[in-house]
């Protein structure tokens, strides 16, 4: 298997301990932070870029970019870490009969923060379509 599909489709957790389950996730949080960091730098560079073309440039400071990423990072990892709790509490309730969650919870975590991460980046560029649009027709 490539390592990408071994990335994305990992095998659960065989023991299943609130400890051996923390262990599988915290070893996919690098992982987890290069992809969404990856898709964190596009819109970085993207957003401003996209908000600065013409027709009615919108400028985008520095001062406030940074902040919002420090602070969108730092609530990525803690939703990252409800993965685990969400997994642990299903043991707890269904013991062995529980599902192994593990890998669906991380793949789909790992979609919807990169999704999320670029979605500034699609709507800049909505707007710019908006503003050209208005330009054209006389806004």
């Amino acid at each position: 298997m490539s390592q990408l599909v071994e990335a994305l489709y990992p095998l659960p957790d065989v023991r299943r301990t609130p400890l051996s389950q923390l262990r599988w996730w915290e070893s996919r949080r690098l992982f987890y932070n290069k992809a969404v960091g990856a898709a964190g730098l596009a819109t970085l560079v993207g957003f401003p870029l996209i908000s600065m073309l013409p027709p009615h440039p919108i400028p985008v400071g520095l001062p406030e970019l940074a902040i919002g990423t420090v602070v969108y990072g730092v609530l990525a990892n803690g939703c990252y870490s409800l993965g685990w709790l969400l997994e642990v509490l299903a043991c707890r309730v269904w013991g062995r009969k529980a599902p192994d969650l593990g890998p669906f919870l991380f793949r789909q975590g790992l979609f919807f923060s990169v999704g999320l991460t670029l979605l500034p980046l699609l709507l800049a560029t909505f707007i710019w379509v908006i503003r050209i649009v208005a330009a054209v027709f006389g806004g």
